[in-house]
């Protein structure tokens, strides 16, 4: 299943790797960081080229993680790299010299184009976003304005002019609600085991999970029961669920596990490896790295096993 298909192949894993970036091989980051540094210098601007970012001469630090993957993930390989970097390193200093969207965009046309993001805690910090809400263990809701080349994560300062926070969190969840579905994928198998994936380029396609409901509503023609449902975000571009009606959630658990974790790794824009029990809007986790950290094990709490034990005595697999 595509979904599930790695990157481009490229040096084998026996070979040296990248300390900051594991999945380049070393050659391969030498190669990457070279193209960066020379898409910068077309746009003329010099930098500093460090492990994982780079700095230019007013030290101002550009991160590299997000096109790195990007890099990776593309099936075209290491010849469409410089073209990548070129595209990256416009969008940021076009984004960089323009002037601020909260000070020309009208106030109705910023609450227009606003949304509720859920992201990684690694690296928010906690002082530019102390209204951030915490949805479930490391991860958090921001709200972000949506712009043509980039996304603006909006701080407390940002926020401060623009109204109540509930009131701006309420257009946000209604705009994200509105949200077309671009591309959905059934993953199933003989066994029962199924679930529904959204895919979209929209950098609000994880975040739906906020408004779960309403998207499976939208998808399926169907409402949440009370039991919920199993969701995963494994990056910016995907999510995945599972209604919770019977037994093939058992099954069904299983496969997004393995899904998440597949999802999660070396992609840009990366949100959970996990995979959660929704219900009411309130996420749990179940899954989680086993102790050695080499594979995945399924951990429930007392409500979740009440669940289970209800499901298997009402519907006993086959």
């Amino acid at each position: 299943m595509g979904m599930f298909r790695r990157g481009p192949r490229r040096d084998g894993r026996d070979a040296p790797r990248d300390p900051a970036f594991a999945f380049f091989s070393v050659d391969e980051g030498a190669r990457f960081r070279r193209q960066v540094r020379v898409a910068f210098a077309e746009r003329g601007l010099e930098v500093t080229v460090h492990a994982d970012s780079v700095t230019d001469s007013a030290d101002r630090q550009f991160g590299l993680a997000n096109l790195a993957a990007v890099c990776h993930n593309d099936h075209r390989g290491p010849v469409v790299w410089g073209e990548l970097a070129r595209q990256h390193a416009g969008m940021v200093l076009r984004a960089m010299d323009a002037p601020s969207a909260l000070e020309t965009l009208p106030p109705d046309q910023i609450r227009a184009q606003l949304y509720p993001r859920v992201i990684s805690g690694d690296g928010l910090d906690p002082g530019a976003f102390g209204y951030a809400r915490s949805v479930a263990p490391g991860l958090y809701e921001v709200l972000a304005l949506d712009l043509p080349e980039s996304v603006m994560m909006l701080t407390d300062e940002a926020l401060e002019p623009l109204g109540r926070l509930q009131e701006l969190r309420d257009r946000a969840l209604r705009n994200l609600r509105e949200l077309p579905v671009e591309k959905r994928e059934a993953v199933k198998d003989s066994d029962g085991m199924r679930f529904e994936v959204l895919l979209g380029d929209s950098f609000y396609t994880a975040s739906r999970v906020l408004a779960l409901d309403s998207v499976v509503r939208q998808v399926t023609g169907q409402h949440i029961t009370g039991d919920g449902a199993l969701v995963a975000m494994p990056f910016r571009h995907q999510l995945a669920f599972h209604v919770i009606r019977d037994t093939t959630m058992i099954p069904s658990l299983s496969a997004m596990a393995s899904f998440a974790a597949s999802g999660y790794e070396d992609t840009p824009g990366a949100i959970s490896p996990y995979v959660y029990w929704w219900r009411g809007g309130t996420l749990t986790q179940l899954s989680d790295e086993d102790e050695d950290g080499e594979g995945l094990r399924i951990v429930i709490g007392d409500d979740f096993q009440d669940l289970l034990e209800r499901l298997v005595e009402k519907d006993p697999p086959a």
